[in-house]
């Protein structure tokens, strides 16, 4: 293997199915790895949405209290070393070639998937850097997620809904069970979701978690101008809103103080460190605005309650004459849902293929849109086209679209890592030429 995209494929040829939900494999290859991250504090994030938003709120204000964090995060946008971070910036793909080789020793016959192999290489990659916090972002699942072959000092449950059904089970209570086994007993386990599922309290008295939810334990108020937060034990007030843009920011803000409150006496974080983390925190595609002429919206939004959302920011962000819509997802998403949500807000819409076999093809999404257009009382003028990739879709969303037009890209994340491959586009117009992606 001579480079990092030679291990990627690798670990892409190892296991016949790309889900394989258990823990026994990976965690036998982490017993021969020796793999611990010691005394260091790890916090472990899992939910169906919010989980970027909080990983990048927790690695933001620690960073800002001077404090040496490693994080993982996932799935990655366009190179898979952002997967990685360690101070707030993502590792050299060099750095990450030793663990790969590491874990390949390690595996002898045992069949790893891709998400297994890369899950320990980058977990093995923090752990030698001496880091101060770890904070890993849970997959799809919980219970028998290969993340979750470490234990966490503190748990994260974010909103819970329905995703990866074939996996979780076909409603909240399935779903949330599955979250809830990233508990440990005897300690925290942070809920920011405010109508969780019962089954998660349920887990908790189970094995005997420290639970903190949302509206009990801590709590968050505010106006326009500032909002404040209360936990147990601590207070914040007069803080500003989160850089990170819309509607369910706060649920995601307060979990985090919630989880920094749990581990205080091990991680002590000033109000400064909150409030300048809250300002500067980013993380690119969650509802991401480039301003330019025409608007450009980024947003990995790609299950019901997530778009659910992006449309409640959408229909803040003011008038625009029309939205051209850029749209790629996985075959397995329930498409009628997501288009219920979005058709009311979308003029035009760009179909794009994407490069993965589990992606459904833009003439399948063309053909559902086109068999729901009836039930959705979509109008006749709403225009729908196909193409070859997310930046060929873009481009032409963009040449159709006038100055003061909004174009949003959403659905899965190669949709919106294909429009950032060769960087943020900036959308421009001039007085005699229609927008072009630069």
């Amino acid at each position: 293997m001579m480079n990092l995209d030679d291990w990627l494929a690798h670990c892409e040829r190892l296991h016949p199915k790309t889900v394989d939900m258990t823990l026994a494999r990976v965690t036998a290859v982490r017993d021969k790895l020796g793999l611990s991250f010691g005394e260091t504090p790890v916090v472990m994030v899992a939910g169906t949405n919010g989980k970027g938003s909080t990983c990048a709120m927790l690695e933001t204000i620690a960073l800002q209290a001077g404090y040496k964090v490693g994080l993982y995060i996932k799935p990655h946008l366009v190179h898979f070393q952002e997967r990685c971070r360690v101070g707030g910036a993502p590792v050299d793909a060099e750095s990450l070639l030793p663990h790969f080789e590491a874990v390949e020793a390690a595996r002898g016959d045992v069949q790893l998937t891709y998400f297994e192999f890369t899950t320990l290489a980058i977990m093995r990659r923090l752990a030698a850097e001496g880091l101060d916090l770890v904070i890993l972002e849970v997959g799809l699942g919980g219970r028998l997620d290969a993340v979750n072959c470490v234990d966490a000092d503190c748990s994260v449950i974010t909103s819970i809904d329905l995703d990866h059904t074939e996996y979780l089970g076909p409603d909240r209570e399935s779903v949330g069970r599955e979250k809830a086994h990233i508990m440990r007993a005897g300690r925290p386990v942070v809920v920011s979701d405010p109508m969780p599922p019962a089954s998660i309290a349920a887990h908790a008295a189970q094995v005997g978690a420290d639970l903190r939810q949302l509206g009990r334990d801590f709590t968050y108020s505010g106006d326009r101008q500032q909002w404040q937060w209360a936990g147990r034990g601590k207070r914040f007030s007069g803080l500003a809103y989160p850089a990170l843009r819309g509607v369910n920011q706060l649920l995601n803000a307060s979990g985090v103080l919630a989880v920094f409150e749990a581990l205080h006496q091990r991680l002590p974080i000033s109000a400064q460190a909150v409030r300048t983390g809250f300002a500067l925190v980013d993380l690119p595609g969650r509802f991401q605005v480039v301003p330019g002429q025409p608007a450009l919206v980024l947003d990995v939004a790609h299950n019901p309650h997530a778009v659910a959302a992006l449309a409640q920011n959408l229909d803040q962000m003011g008038f625009f004459p029309r939205t051209h819509a850029v749209f790629g997802a996985m075959a397995d998403k329930d498409l009628a849902a997501i288009f219920g949500k979005m058709a009311p807000l979308v003029d035009h819409w760009h179909f794009t293929d994407l490069a993965i076999p589990r992606a459904a093809t833009a003439e399948a999404l063309a053909k559902q849109f086109e068999y729901l257009r009836t039930a959705l009382k979509t109008p006749p003028d709403v225009q729908v086209h196909r193409h070859a990739d997310p930046l060929a879709a873009l481009a032409a969303a963009a040449a159709a679209a006038d100055p003061a037009d909004r174009i949003l890209v959403f659905g899965s994340f190669y949709t919106v890592g294909g429009v950032l491959k060769n960087g943020v586009p900036r959308l421009v117009t001039t007085t005699t030429a229609a927008a072009k992606p630069h």
